[in-house]
């Protein structure tokens, strides 16, 4: 009696031999469809909803390249987001391979493929796939107050949303600014979602985390022979991105001279990889991210001014969670949902940890929230989040024992030693830091009794 509680699992392959002898090696453990092109995998997709493919990249009408499996690769993805697509490719096409993990592949097999395997990566991808989907149906109850896999009923934030869905309708670039971990590339990556270029890749490159020696052959490619270590040619960021959106995350940090090569792409669309003669034309959106302040770096010859306005063709303003109050609430929940699921701990918030998280300013925003939430969640050793499970250190709590004539004096006495430890004792430039007159400093030191070394 054929068991039907047993997982889907779609085979796409043009060869009839290896098609029929993956089914067989298969069918034990998985329900196995077949599909010998793009078309009747992707019509198997949307009637099954398998929660993994097999996907051989020599499809006809072309075999012998991988055109119509990257074709393939993109419109599954539209289909199914969370779906695990396991390449297979030949022995000599590896890098056909990585390419297609950079679009959103999740494994990659080479020719011929080993059965057993196989058969530990596609039980791995489908768990995988199971507790994304069991996620996603979590987060179903704050839906509506969310919006592209971001939370947010404030008036700022339901303003960020609008200007995403207008922007999201052209290829025009987007700079969005914010503090850090305010969701500026949970932005950037909604944009994409919601654009013309969804079923191509979406590539994500921090300015500040590559060495600016890497950093243009990361963006650019390189050819063979450019430089010491270059032992192959190599496809750079924005030619693997053909089509899709590039997110240049801190993009202040983009040096001098990659601020021309990038205003020029931006111009003609046209790059050279390090070490090459020959103009490549390349498809891609830019949107860039930065939690600096440009028109200062600007001011100060750090900035390109044309790349700005470039780049800046639209604006996107990420508020800091400490101008959202009515978030803050919601997003807690949302998280403590989330998490107590994960670590299978039915937990809800004590009213004075609630009251702590909301009136807390939150330096790190949405990212520090979510982190400390999940510190709670593990520490938490009852059926509630304590104020001791959040482990907070508010800015103010050295001083919240103190009257306020005293905590005043604590805070004076802790800026002005500070500022004449940096200064080395200059009541002159203390002064000019801290924004009062020389005079005014001396009698506060005279007052305080603060030692001047």
């Amino acid at each position: 009696m054929q068991r039907m509680d047993k997982p889907r699992v779609l085979i796409t392959e043009d060869d009839d031999f290896v098609r029929n002898q993956m089914k067989w090696a298969l069918s034990a453990q998985y329900e196995v469809s077949l599909a010998e092109d793009r078309p009747s995998a992707l019509a198997i997709l949307k009637r099954e909803r398998p929660p993994a493919v097999t996907l051989d990249l020599g499809l006809p009408p072309s075999p012998g390249d991988a055109t119509e499996g990257f074709l393939a690769l993109g419109e599954m993805l539209q289909v199914d987001p969370l779906l695990k697509v396991l390449v297979i490719t030949g022995q000599d096409e590896q890098e056909n391979a990585l390419n297609a993990i950079g679009q959103g592949a999740y494994d990659f097999f080479c020719k011929p493929v080993d059965a057993e395997a196989l058969k530990v990566v596609l039980a791995r991808a489908i768990h995988v796939y199971q507790l994304e989907r069991q996620n996603r149906e979590r987060m179903a109850g704050t839906q509506a107050d969310g919006f592209e896999g971001m939370l947010g009923k404030c008036a700022r934030m339901q303003s960020v949303f609008e200007d995403i869905r207008k922007v999201a309708a052209t290829d025009a670039p987007v700079l969005i600014s914010g503090e850090s971990g305010t969701g500026k590339e949970l932005a950037a990556r909604a944009i994409h979602r919601l654009s013309a270029r969804r079923v191509r890749p979406f590539v994500a490159i921090n300015c500040s985390a590559i060495p600016e020696n890497l950093l243009e052959s990361e963006l650019f490619g390189h050819e063979k022979g450019a430089f010491t270590g270059a032992h192959i040619q190599r496809e750079g960021r924005l030619e693997m991105v053909q089509g899709g959106t590039l997110f240049l995350d801190e993009i202040g940090e983009l040096p001098a001279a990659l601020q021309v090569k990038l205003l020029r792409f931006l111009q003609e669309h046209i790059i050279e990889r390090v070490g090459g003669r020959r103009s490549i034309t390349v498809d891609a959106r830019i949107i860039c991210a930065t939690n600096a302040d440009l028109r200062k770096e600007m001011a100060e010859g750090r900035f390109r001014e044309d790349l700005y306005y470039r780049i800046g063709v639209v604006m996107i303003a990420m508020p800091p969670l400490r101008d959202r109050e009515a978030d803050i609430k919601l997003l807690a929940e949302a998280f403590l949902k989330n998490l107590a699921a994960e670590h299978k701990k039915p937990l809800t918030f004590s009213k004075k940890a609630l009251e702590t998280i909301q009136t807390y300013p939150w330096p790190g925003n949405v990212r520090e929230l979510e982190n400390k939430l999940k510190r709670a969640v593990i520490m938490a050793s009852g059926k509630q989040i304590t104020q001791q499970d959040l482990s907070f250190v508010g800015p103010y709590s050295e001083y919240e024992a103190m009257g306020l004539n005293k905590a005043r004096e604590a805070v004076e006495r802790n800026l002005i030693e500070r500022a004449l430890a940096r200064n080395r004792g200059n009541l002159t430039k203390c002064a000019d830091e801290l924004q009062i007159a020389r005079s005014s400093l001396y009698e506060l030191i005279e007052k305080l009794g603060i030692a001047r070394k």
